[in-house]
Parts: C-alpha cells; structure tokens; sequence
C-alpha cells in the first residue's frame, strides 16, 4: 500500500503492524504540532508512527488564520497538506486509531491501540491537545468555534466592528476587553452571575463604554452557528454577532498522567524549554502543554519536540 495514503487503518494495513511493531518514535496525535514532529524527524531518517483518532478541537472553525502562508485556509485543508507532505517521508507512516493505554517497559515505551495492537518505542511523543468542557448553555456547542471564539488573534479580525460579547468574568473578562476593545467599540460583558470586578476595573470598562450583564443566559439563538442573540432566563434578550468564551477544558488524553507525567495548575502536561514532559523520554507539545492555542504555536512546538527527540537518539547512538 502507498505510503501518504488515507487507507491506513487497523486491521488493512499489516504493514504496520508487523514492520513498526518497534519504531524509533511514537507521536500520539496526527494534527499540526504531531504532524510538525513527524516531519523534524522524518528528515532525519527516524522510523516514526504516527497514530491518529481524526477527532481535533477544531473541526468545526470553518477557517484558521493568523498561520503565516496559511492564513484563511479550512483547519483540515492545512492538516491534509501536512499530512501529504509529512508521509512523503518513506520512514514515517501514520495509523488512524486511538491509543488507550501505555507503560513504561525498561528504557522503552509500550502502547496499546483501541484495535488491541501494542507498539514499542524509543521515544513517546503526545500531540493530543484538549477537550474544552462546554458550557451548559443551549446553542453554545453549535456556535463554538464559528460565532463563539476563544482567540482574538486567530479570528478577531474577520469578528471586528460587530456586536461582541464576552462570556466571562473578572480578571479574565477585563483581559478579554482589553484584547478586544482595539476591533470594536460594541462590548459586552456576560457575567452569567453576579459581577466579579474591583473598582479600577470597573472605572475602566465605564469609561470604554463597555456594557456589563448579570443575568443568566438560557441560550444563544443562532442560524447555522452564527449567533443573532443572546436570550436569558428572564425571557429578556441582547442582540448579538461575535462572542468571546473560553470554557474549562481537560486533557485529551490522560495516558500521559498514567506514564506518571506531572500537570500545571492549569491541568496542561508539564515540559520544560525542549517540550519534554517530567518523564524522561516522554514529549508533549501543542495545545496539551501551553495555554498558547493556535495553529502556528501548535506547528512550533512539535518541530521543537520533533528536533529534541532525534537530538536524544543520536547522542545515544553515537
């Protein structure tokens, strides 16, 4: 079978499963910052698997921006060249499964597929990014990343100049109107509950002009993910184009905890400058390690987890 082709699926392609039973690397994560490592070590002829549920956060932004060469271009339309261009690399090939489970055997990392095939390796690399926790609020999910966005940076300026709101509160919220006040000057604030501001902040967003409101939200009326109004509890309603939120969110995967690897306070896996986690061998990078949630970002630290982890089995080789 052609490598690059999307076919790769257990149990079809048993050349995977016999000839990258023991590859140099694992990457757990087939989307931009998996992809980015697949291709750093690729190039430096490493065996590389890379292992793939096809489920990213951002299936449903409709585009992605503020990626230099890329910018406007559909999330998957970026993933699929990547990927094209990744297993053109003859040592790397990629598998669409889930990978459920893992243990540290010795020096190497053994992991196990929802298919029920095991692979060992030298070196384990999560690219598996978050799940956010969406709020309980009817039509949010629908909106989420189409009308509801989380980064001003990646979609602020196709959002400028419309009726924006924030769904947060305090330091949280003040920081969203200070990012936001410079696309347009129609703000408001969302609180779903009381007001938690100091005094500075509150002079501030008076003198911005930029609206609070307390009262409970029941839903977001919308048309095909394109919010039109926020309607609360009350039965009272606030027209609506764009909203800010940026709900909880947990770790994708939480194999990384089970090899023993330490979170933050914020629940995102621990590495240091090189995208190593607190297990010696164990990498992290994208959305599951920094707070940074962007394409370019994500891209960044896979090919400095990629670079590191080929670095690692040529010193040792050598």
């Amino acid at each position: 079978m052609k490598n690059g082709s999307d076919d790769y699926r257990y149990p079809y392609n048993t050349d995977i499963m016999e000839n990258y039973k023991n590859p140099d690397v694992i990457i757990v994560g087939g989307s931009y910052a998996g992809l980015s490592a697949g291709m750093a070590l690729g190039r430096s002829l490493r065996r590389v698997l890379i292992i793939d549920s096809g489920m990213p956060c951002n299936r449903q932004t409709p585009h992605s921006h503020n990626f230099i060469t890329q910018d406007g271009e559909t999330p998957a339309n970026i993933a699929q060249k990547a990927k094209k261009q990744v297993l053109a690399y003859d040592t790397v090939q990629f598998l669409h499964d889930t990978v459920i489970a893992g243990k540290k055997i010795d020096e190497s990392f053994q992991i196990q597929t929802a298919s029920g095939a095991i692979f060992t390796c030298k070196k384990l690399i999560f690219a598996t990014g978050i799940k956010d926790i969406i709020p309980d609020i009817e039509g949010f999910a629908a909106c989420w990343g189409i009308s509801v966005i989380h980064c001003p940076y990646c979609h602020g300026y196709e959002a400028r100049d419309t009726k924006t709101g924030i769904l947060a509160n305090g330091d949280f919220a003040f920081h969203y109107a200070q990012l936001v006040h410079n696309l347009t000057k129609d703000i408001t604030i969302f609180t779903n509950g009381k007001a938690d501001f100091d005094r500075e902040q509150l002079e501030k967003l008076e003198r911005h002009k930029i609206r609070i409101i307390e009262k409970k939200i029941a839903l977001l009326d919308h048309r095909e993910g394109r919010i039109e109004q926020v309607v609360f509890a009350n039965g009272s309603s606030h027209a609506l184009e764009t909203m800010y939120a940026r709900p909880d969110f947990v770790q994708h995967s939480l194999i990384p905890e089970d090899f023993g690897c330490e979170l933050t306070e914020q629940g995102l896996l621990k590495t240091d400058f090189t995208q190593q986690t607190t297990v010696e061998g164990l990498f992290a990078c994208g959305d599951n390690s920094n707070m940074m949630r962007s394409v370019a970002y994500a891209v960044a630290t896979g090919n400095i987890a990629g670079a590191v982890v080929n670095h690692q089995l040529s010193a040792a080789a050598f």
